[in-house]
């Protein structure tokens, strides 16, 4: 089975035949659509993704079904944040290298905005009570909203005995032997195509739907050529390394801002798997070898990447502002902070317009590989592993803040969220608000 039919919630339908297949958008029409986007696009991976399929293949019939789901399969194996990515490879592929920096930078700027404002907020006011009691409430709805993903994609991805397995082995290789992403992502796949080639039915769900040919427009006129190829990388490497380079070159090696220019640039080639996998390794970094910020703090961040639009992994955008405040050389905090946050930010979706635009053209020609199946079924098996480690990571840390005793309402918080999102079908936000709003009230009754 495809990844991206297991690892999100919408029904796979039927693919639309060539007389429901609207006319390619006008470039306006699309910039519309992506600046909408971009505010809207609520809900981690899963959820954005589900917006996209319906907006552009169900609602507007912009891309067939089939087109979408191997455009997400490419991006499920890419580091970094696949919703992103999906976006940009689709506003490639209705219009060409401008389209999809359009889709891709409407998609994170809303939220790099608003994420900045949250940060200052938070780093001037986290002392004050009730901001506090704020972030308090919402780490047990964080930890709901991680719960509730985990149940979703393993329900989905889990389909065959040999995803089971390798589930459970990308979290002893994550635990246990603290093997690196890379790894078991690499191993996975590894395995992937060695069942798709020898024994497919121990992890391929067949489709029941085999098409013919794609009635959807073509993914533009550019080449899969290498001379293009070469130019693409080639722009985006000079891109994303001047900043790292120019800013090393003036505040030195040692600084906050350097070093997280180098580290989130390693960051954004080996976090394979989106912003469920990115987070238990830089919080390893951030908190245990760099000392940027505190548990706590990182728990904060990923709580305010939740509540706002845009993917999640905007959090590495926290932890750059956060870190360079509080460690800020020779400048002052909010100018060590500004830098940090757009250096982070910067660093982290250069390289995601990188693998699309180099990437696609190659990858629109490998649409009718049936083995692709079995290596990118494999990979969401991976994945849900890893989803798994960053539950209990996050669990840990909500629920036992101190490492010694039970927050027992925090846990009881966290249950009710649960319940709500699972059984009830409560949305989203009003479960985020019901929690901010459970731990404001909490503060004012244990301080009166």
């Amino acid at each position: 089975m495809l990844a991206s039919q297991t690892a999100f919630p919408y029904q796979r339908r039927a693919m639309p035949d060539s007389s429901t297949i609207q006319p390619r958008p006008t470039f306006r029409e699309a910039l519309r659509f992506w600046l909408k986007l971009g505010f809207i696009s609520f809900g981690g991976p899963a959820g954005q993704i589900a917006i996209m399929h319906q907006e552009v293949v169900e609602k507007r019939r912009w891309v067939s079904e089939e087109r979408f789901l191997h455009a997400l399969d490419y991006c499920m194996i890419l580091p970094g944040p696949e919703a992103q990515q999906l976006a940009t490879y689709l506003g490639w592929l209705m219009h060409g290298t401008r389209g999809g920096l359009v889709a891709g930078i409407l998609f994170v700027l809303p939220s790099a905005l608003l994420l900045f404002a949250l940060s200052w907020i938070y780093v001037s006011h986290g002392d004050v009570r009730w901001i506090a009691a704020i972030f308090d409430g919402l780490k047990p709805a964080v930890l709901a909203l991680i719960i509730a993903a985990l149940w979703r994609v393993g329900g989905k991805a889990l389909k065959r005995p040999a995803h089971w397995i390798l589930a459970a082995c990308a979290v002893l290789g994550l635990t246990v032997l603290k093997l690196p992403y890379p790894a078991i992502i690499g191993a996975a796949l590894a395995i992937g195509f060695t069942l798709g080639h020898w024994r497919s039915d121990w992890i391929v769900v067949p489709k029941k739907n085999s098409p013919a040919s794609d009635p959807s427009p073509d993914a533009t006129s550019v080449r899969s050529d290498l001379g293009r190829s070469f130019r693409v990388i080639v722009i985006s490497l000079v891109l994303w390394w001047v900043p790292v380079v120019g800013i090393s070159a003036w505040l030195g090696p040692n600084h906050t801002v350097t070093q997280q220019g180098f580290f989130f640039s390693k960051t954004a080639l080996v976090t394979f798997g989106g912003a469920y996998s990115v987070l238990p390794y830089v919080a390893d970094k951030a908190v245990a070898d760099f000392a940027w910020l505190t548990p706590p703090q990182m728990m904060d961040g990923l709580a305010l990447a939740e509540t706002t639009p845009g993917p999640l992994i905007m959090v590495l955008q926290f932890v750059g502002f956060v870190g360079a405040w509080q460690h800020p050389g020779t400048l002052s905090p909010i100018a060590s902070a500004t830098l940090g946050a757009a250096l982070t930010t910067w660093v982290t979706f250069v390289p995601c317009f990188l693998f699309i635009f180099a990437g696609a053209p190659y990858i629109e020609r490998l649409r009718r590989v049936k083995l692709l199946s079995a290596a990118l079924s494999a990979v969401t098996a991976a994945v849900v592993g890893v989803i798994l480690n960053l539950t209990l990571w996050f669990g840990w840390h909500s629920l036992v803040p101190n490492g010694k005793a039970v927050d027992w309402f925090a846990a009881v918080m966290a249950i009710g969220a649960f319940v709500a999102l699972k059984r009830f079908k409560v949305g989203m936000f009003t479960v985020i608000a019901a929690c901010a709003v459970v731990g404001v009230l909490r503060m004012l009754l244990t301080h009166q």
